[in-house]
């Protein structure tokens, strides 16, 4: 029988940029081994994600120039907690159980090294974050 573990593992995409070596510390071997790989993975969830979430605070993000919806997305994620939350439970539950127990470790600077990936995912993607157009009944 396969486990969780293995399904995990095998469904991330590799990133050859994304090296570990013994010299690292452990928190940057964690980044480059797990992180990575799944907030890659997770990368059009969190777009329909941040969708959902300028939609839910009445699209004001349209409204916006280019370098304050840049600054919209970073606040989203430094200041918003219940968002921010969010996007951890994403990355954190594609985490193996061995890797989860590395995170317990030392979580609080993991998830700065987190949030600051997704970060810079949303911020690259800021060309996905168009205002829809609608149909007009003529």
């Amino acid at each position: 029988m396969e486990t969780r573990s293995k399904h995990l593992l095998d469904i991330r995409p590799l990133i050859p940029s994304a090296k570990v070596y013994d010299s690292m510390s452990n928190d940057e071997a964690f980044q480059n081994k797990t992180l990575r790989p799944i907030i890659k993975m997770q990368n059009d969830l969190f777009v329909a994600v941040f969708k959902n979430y300028i939609s839910k605070r009445k699209n004001v993000f349209y409204d916006l120039t280019l370098p304050k919806q840049l600054a919209y997305i970073e606040n989203a994620i430094h200041k918003d907690m219940k968002f921010r939350n969010s996007l951890k439970g994403m990355v954190i539950g594609q985490f193996t159980v061995e890797e989860y127990e590395l995170y317990i470790l030392n979580s609080s600077a993991l998830n700065k090294r987190m949030m600051n990936i997704v970060k810079e995912r949303l911020l690259s993607s800021i060309q996905l974050f168009i205002k829809p157009d609608f149909l007009k009944a003529v």
